[in-house]
């Protein structure tokens, strides 16, 4: 999926592995601390994510890795959008919501019944980009981030 010239949506190699983790680590450690259910994810996504049926893309700015989000599946066919973040020097280029889209387009081709994702309510440019993208807000069940207060999905 190309935006411009400059701009692309990949999936995921291995070569990446760096990209992926620097990326989520520069928006988590700017607004929160580093978690164990995020050092999982990060230290091998691979395993984490894409043995278990998962997807991760990146999005590239002239070949550099700018931004990142992941579908993980869960046990019951869905998947949780995870993951997602832009560099600062690459915010305003409709990155983040072109990630979303292609996530979101991936799902729909494979037949997922629901995407879901959970965030926080100071990331506001985050949570305007998921309504934006169709996810609504649902109640909040317990889970693996202390960070967590908003539960979204969105159901095909």
């Amino acid at each position: 999926m190309a935006l411009s010239a400059n701009v692309e949506i990949v999936a995921y190699q291995p070569v990446h592995r760096e990209a992926f983790r620097d990326l989520n680590h520069e928006w988590i450690t700017k607004f929160f601390v580093l978690e164990a259910a995020d050092n999982n994810m990060l230290d091998d996504p691979e395993g984490y994510i894409l043995k278990k049926g998962g997807y991760i893309f990146m999005a590239l700015l002239h070949g550099e890795p700018v931004g990142t989000a992941a579908l993980i599946k869960n046990p019951d066919g869905s998947f949780e959008l995870a993951k997602m973040a832009v560099t600062d020097k690459a915010k305003g280029l409709k990155i983040g919501y072109a990630l979303g889209k292609a996530a979101l387009e991936k799902a729909r081709e494979i037949n997922a019944p629901k995407v879901e994702l959970l965030s926080n309510r100071i990331l506001t440019p985050a949570l305007n980009l998921y309504k934006k993208l169709g996810f609504v807000e649902v109640p909040l069940p317990p889970n693996d981030y202390q960070r967590a207060d908003i539960k979204m999905e969105i159901c095909f």
